[in-house]
């Protein structure tokens, strides 16, 4: 991967002095997971390249050997624009602090204007020092339960890359499978409706005979809430008829 392309189109997520080599490549997963592929590592504990992380990557091993290794991180985020610090603990520094879902809208924004953007994650030991958050511009803060606020740090990946592609309206909020049938149309939602008031009236269902009309009314109103395809109409249809045929047989 060429990391010094003029305007990339996605952040580059820098890990800074991560300690074991599983928790890079598990991190490497999480942002593949993502479309995320700008990695960049900073000293890491055991050297590079890391048997381990390769083995952690589980098909996301091109991003491991696509990632710049620096030796500091003024290196990794010297050609950034905005940075990005990721913590979970409070910092006596003075720096707007975004939310994951804020900061990754910032980020897209920013991106899109053709600016370049970093997002630092510490050590899995302590996370980022005060020394490294001094070289970022905002803190991201997790909301997370305040007696357990350490997160795993391809955890922390993972949740800031489903941020990430949230933020370019990727992530459809609820969606239906049809499985190969179609949302049944008022004609077809009609024809059930008689169908069931006609046998509901032979078994003798509408009665007293001066409450029948708001029966029925409410029914037709039941109908009108239930989401039917095609295929759960015609089911219906079907298991009326056959109802009717063993009572006939009966």
């Amino acid at each position: 991967m060429n990391d010094t392309v003029e305007h990339p189109q996605i952040p580059a997520f820098v890990l800074v002095r991560p300690q074991m080599g599983e928790n890079i490549g598990a991190a490497a997963r999480a942002m593949w997971n993502f479309g995320l592929d700008r990695m960049r590592i900073v000293a890491p504990r055991d050297g590079w390249p890391n048997p381990s992380a390769v083995a952690m990557a589980s098909g996301a091993g091109r991003l491991l050997d696509e990632a710049v290794i620096y030796d500091d991180l003024a290196g990794a985020v010297g050609d950034a624009a905005f940075v990005f610090a990721t913590t979970a603990r409070d910092r006596d520094l003075t720096k707007p602090v975004y939310s994951p879902e804020a900061a990754m809208a910032k980020a897209a924004q920013m991106i899109r204007e053709g600016r370049r953007v970093s997002v630092l994650f510490g050590p899995e030991r302590a996370g980022l020092e005060n020394d490294d958050i001094s070289r970022a511009n905002a803190i991201v803060s997790v909301p997370v339960n305040p007696a357990f606020a350490s997160l795993n740090l391809a955890q922390c990946v993972l949740l800031m890359g489903y941020e990430w592609m949230r933020a370019q309206g990727d992530v459809v909020a609820e969606q239906v499978e049809m499985a190969g049938t179609d949302w049944a149309d008022n004609s077809e939602i009609e024809h059930l409706a008689r169908h069931f008031e006609d046998r509901l009236d032979t078994a003798g269902f509408f009665y007293p005979e001066h409450k029948a009309a708001s029966m029925k009314i409410n029914l037709r109103n039941m109908w009108s809430r239930l989401p039917l395809t095609r295929a759960d109409v015609q089911t219906l249809h079907g298991t009326l008829r056959q109802m009717v045929r063993w009572k006939e047989r009966g």
